[in-house]
């Protein structure tokens, strides 16, 4: 239950924290302060809109916040979701295996995505669903012509399905809540079912996708300074999510057929709103290597992939920077002034090789078929998908930028200004112990890169000056903050890749095979594969259902990479463990147990668990004839060797530059293993420990001493009852 009393300071003023776009100054007059206003406010067009624009600026998603609360979703960094996933390792506090997550006082402490401040609107999620329902009172209650109000109010249902989704995906059911509420004590709304919820939502969004239609259906926003507003398509597309969610294994243990059936139904149907809406696969006539895949993220106008964007400008006023994306700096390596984000090396040995099928090695998907080609874990970047080199950047590759990092530190590498910039990240030991020891962190970067010595970078969404040659970032040369200090590129929350892999997963659910494997095919056309090798896919898609299922996971989590978007799949399809420990859960309902898929869904799709697995992260050391060095730039044992030219995607002739590097590597460089899940005190390896109670978590002791009534979820301690078990049953149905 929700106590209005946890909402009582709502009043406090509401400041605009990001900007809404990136193509209109007007927006920058439109986010002020619109938190408190009368009810005359509304019943002019200007007044509504900017309250609008108000309540986005909080509801949609921002890549600068990281992923560790209930305001952020996950956008592909290495926060408490993504590095649950092969995408990065290190354990959080749902995998440590030495420290059991607790809703409790004390110790690893359950994360809040339900409440946040109390105190705050600006950091309360139940304060900016208030704000919410007010802008929909507001509008749909005022004198505005009914054109106006289902222009303005259809975008604001959407906003308001967007934050119960974020939710119900954590907890199931969560109140109910359509009125403004006001600082009462002792008003008290229960949770309601998942069910209810999932209705509620879809509810919204159908209400959203009728009352913009006639604004959004003919291409999309007339309007340019619209560019970036939610449309018909947004609201079908994230109900295509929500629909995908409640039948999948997480919500649907018994397999019913009817969930998957809706889902691929409603889908089906929808599918030609959503294109009516402008929106598509990104593609151009010149993809070269992939190189469509990585322009996609780097439109600032009007884009086909982008169907729920987040918006951004180079603007910044005194050192307020939320109104910029900080990707690009976060991903360069530190001798371009970034900082650098490090992928795992599991991801990396897991993408599929350049005739689409996975690498025989990576032994995790068993019911793929596997590659005919060998993988060379020492050059994991022979012969690989497209998407690849796009995805990951390691010793050896072009990497170009436009700006001047030798003002920042005259021992960085200017290649011409970083035009000509390439990636040279392979590191040295000062001694032969450590170059064996893989928790020995005692390794120096060359090209100045020294500590910061990311062995295999993510290089995904950059804006990369080989792909874009009118950049979205600008550059400073201020010494305090120089390099990549502001950026426009657009955050993509849902691409419309997204769509058509739903729809596959929806459709394979369902038992339409042949439609799921088509998805599939669009989605691999764009990055170069055609129908002379059936876009390399295995041929048994359509026939086998388990088979056709592990392919669409496997291609969601190539596809979606450092997008935020694969611990949602982990947790949909029970991945961590299959699914087959539920009656471990103490108070667990018989319903709770897994009957469909088998009984668990690993063993069906042919899925290795990820409990009992670690993430090892990768680097490239000298070769053993080179020596040690030092700690500094000049103790480089390379530092005589001539490099070969590095990787260059803008040419077709990639198979031949690989082979070059690798011959270069033969002689210089070793691959070598870089801790990355822990180890305990005795120097024993550790492995994940995702625990089957953490698939719907409970509430922390803070939440329920701000909301006394609210029912605590089974399989958790209910702190206001002292520590008993939970009641509420997020897999019940009415």
């Amino acid at each position: 239950m929700i106590m209005k009393t946890s909402i009582k300071y709502m009043g406090m003023g509401l400041v605009a924290a990001m900007m809404f776009t990136a193509c209109s100054d007007t927006f920058l007059e439109e986010k002020k302060n619109y938190d408190n206003v009368n009810t005359d406010t509304y019943n002019y067009y200007e007044g509504s809109r900017a309250r609008l624009s108000d309540i986005y600026s909080w509801a949609v998603p921002n890549p600068n916040g990281g992923a560790g609360g209930w305001q952020y979703v996950s956008t592909g960094s290495a926060d408490n979701q993504s590095q649950n996933t092969e995408e990065y390792a290190g354990f959080t506090s749902f995998t440590d295996p030495q420290a059991e997550m607790t809703v409790m006082s004390g110790g690893n402490g359950i994360p809040d995505f339900f409440q946040g401040q109390t105190n705050n609107i600006q950091a309360s999620n139940w304060g900016r669903i208030r704000n919410i329902n007010d802008v929909i009172n507001g509008i749909e209650n005022s004198s505005l012509p009914q054109e106006e109000k289902d222009e303005l109010a259809g975008q604001a249902y959407f906003l308001r399905a967007w934050c119960y989704f974020n939710m119900v995906k954590w907890y199931g059911g969560v109140p109910i809540i359509t009125e403004p509420q006001e600082p009462v004590e002792g008003a008290v709304v229960p949770r309601s079912t998942t069910q209810k919820c999932i209705e509620f939502i879809l509810s919204d969004l159908d209400k959203a996708a009728t009352k913009l239609a006639p604004f959004t259906t003919n291409g999309g926003w007339a309007q340019s300074d619209n560019w970036g507003r939610v449309t018909t398509g947004t609201a079908l597309a994230l109900k295509g999510r929500v629909l995908l969610f409640w039948a999948s294994p997480i919500c649907n243990r018994g397999n019913d057929a009817e969930r998957w059936n809706k889902a691929y139904t409603q889908m089906k149907a929808e599918l030609d709103s959503i294109n009516a809406c402008g929106y598509g696969l990104f593609s151009t006539n010149s993809n070269v290597n992939g190189s469509d895949f990585a322009l996609q993220f780097l439109q600032s106008g009007r884009n086909p992939e982008a169907v729920f964007v987040t918006l951004f400008n180079t603007h910044a006023e005194g050192t307020d920077i939320s109104k910029n994306n900080g990707w690009e700096r976060g991903i360069r390596p530190k001798n371009t002034t970034g900082s650098g984000k490090r992928a795992s090396a599991m991801l990396m040995d897991m993408f599929p090789m350049a005739d689409g099928k996975i690498p025989a090695t990576a032994n995790t998907y068993t019911k793929l078929v596997d590659s005919d080609s060998i993988y060379d874990a020492e050059h994991p970047f022979v012969a690989r998908d497209p998407r690849f080199y796009r995805t990951f950047a390691f010793p050896g590759c072009r990497w170009a930028y436009s700006g001047d990092p030798t003002v920042s530190d005259p021992d960085n590498p200017s290649y011409d200004k970083g035009t000509n910039y390439a990636l040279w990240n392979y590191v040295w030991f000062t001694s032969t112990d450590d170059q064996g020891n893989v928790e020995s962190s005692e390794s120096y970067a060359a090209d100045n890169l020294l500590k910061n010595n990311t062995g295999l970078y993510v290089r995904k969404k950059s804006d990369d000056y080989d792909v874009n040659r009118s950049p979205l970032y600008a550059w400073s040369s201020e010494s305090a903050n120089g390099g990549f200090v502001m950026s426009a590129a657009p955050y993509i929350e849902l691409r419309y890749a997204e769509v058509l892999l739903n729809f596959a997963e929806a459709a394979c659910g369902a038992g339409h095979l042949d439609e799921a494997v088509e998805q599939l095919q669009k989605i691999r056309a764009r990055v170069g594969y055609t129908a002379d090798n059936n876009y390399g896919l295995q041929a048994n898609l359509t026939s086998d259902q388990a088979a056709c299922m592990s392919a669409i996971l496997y291609e969601r989590q190539i596809e979606l990479a450092y997008e935020g978007k694969r611990f949602d799949d982990c947790r949909r399809w029970l991945l961590y463990d299959g699914g087959a420990n539920f009656d471990k859960i103490t108070g667990a309902p018989a319903s709770w147990k897994l009957t469909g898929w088998g009984g668990n869904t690993c063993t069906w799709l042919g899925f290795t668990p990820l409990n009992g697995q670690r993430r090892e992260n990768v680097i490239w050391r000298t070769a053993d004839a080179f020596g040690v060095g030092s700690t500094t730039l000049d103790s480089d044992p390379l530092k005589n060797e001539t490099r070969c030219a590095p990787l260059d995607y803008r040419t077709n002739n990639l198979s031949e530059q690989t082979a070059v590097l690798k011959d270069w590597y033969d002689t210089h460089l070793v691959r070598r293993t870089q801790k990355g899940d822990s180890y305990d005190s005795n120097h024993m390896a550790l492995y994940m420990n995702f625990l089957p109670r953490y698939y719907f978590i409970g509430f922390s002791s803070g939440i329920q001493s701000s909301n006394k009534t609210l029912e605590q979820t089974i399989g958790w301690e209910d702190y206001e009852n002292n520590g008993d078990n939970g009641t509420f049953d997020p897999l019940a149905v009415e």
